[in-house]
């Protein structure tokens, strides 16, 4: 039977994760299956999903579906639901659908850390804090400071953090760079630019990682500056993959050609395809 997944969103067209998920299928022999990125908004989601069929594997969910998307399954993991987002829905065997998180585990992935970590700072409030909440309770952070502009969405993460286990502590913007100093790691999910003043004004403890989720326009100049200062950086494609890696293995049931996933998605960032 032929098998389909896709990534839903809205906008989703400038997705890289068909390039990812169609060259895992290349690679790892399944010919039957295809990956594409499709149109989808908040209350369209539940009727669409209602009417796929068997040949639906999977669907990978991005802004601003990973609220919604508890709401439309059938079932959620504990991360899924501890955070209270989802970006991946599984069809289960029985036609049921069963919703999970791996933008925390794939964050986790990405800064290549496997022990505890002492300090975590988190850059921005919005849903990919969530994701980082859920890599610093899987990392067992000591310490996580959230940093925001708005003390509405600070107080959003709270309950989050509740349900992680995890110490939270909020911090006014004003404290941005003091809170990058006494971390050893930092995962930034701000848009391009609103780091910058950030950047700046930080000093970096010695040995310190820096996650910034962006990949294009790629450095920022938070990346710039931590790079500069010695601090080991990752970009926002490692997080890419790693989700990618996650969804593709629960999908197919396989394990994930993961080099050649990175080689595809190399290649589309290059060309912007």
């Amino acid at each position: 039977m032929r098998r389909r997944a896709a990534v839903l969103g809205k906008p989703v067209g400038h997705s890289l994760s068909p390039a990812i998920h169609n060259a895992g299928y290349a690679a790892a022999g399944l010919t039957d299956w295809t990956y594409a990125a499709i149109e989808c908004d908040e209350p369209e989601l539940a009727e669409w999903v209602g009417g796929l069929g068997a040949e639906w594997a999977g669907l990978s969910l991005t802004m601003p579906l990973k609220e919604v998307a508890l709401r439309v399954a059938d079932e959620a993991s504990e991360l899924a639901g501890a955070l209270g987002a989802a970006n991946t829905l599984v069809h289960l065997p029985d036609g049921r659908w069963r919703a999970d998180n791996t933008d925390a585990p794939g964050i986790a992935t990405a800064v290549g850390r496997s022990g505890p970590v002492s300090a975590v700072t988190v850059l921005g409030a919005g849903g990919t804090a969530r994701a980082a909440l859920g890599a610093a309770a899987q990392l067992n952070a000591g310490e996580v400071r959230v940093v925001a502009r708005r003390e509405a969405a600070l107080a959003e993460l709270a309950p989050v953090a509740a349900r992680l286990g995890i110490s939270l502590q909020p911090l006014p913007w004003s404290e941005a760079a003091s809170a990058v100093a006494q971390a050893d790691l930092v995962v930034s999910t701000l848009p391009a630019g609103v780091a910058d003043s950030v950047a700046d004004e930080a000093a970096w403890r010695r040995g310190a990682t820096l996650l910034d989720v962006i990949y294009h326009p790629w450095p920022t100049r938070l990346a710039e500056v931590a790079d500069a200062a010695g601090v080991r950086v990752v970009s926002g494609l490692e997080l890419l993959l790693a989700q990618a890696v996650g969804q593709f293995e629960q999908f197919t049931g396989v394990p994930a050609p993961v080099e050649a996933m990175r080689a595809a998605l190399t290649t589309a960032a290059s060309t912007g395809s």
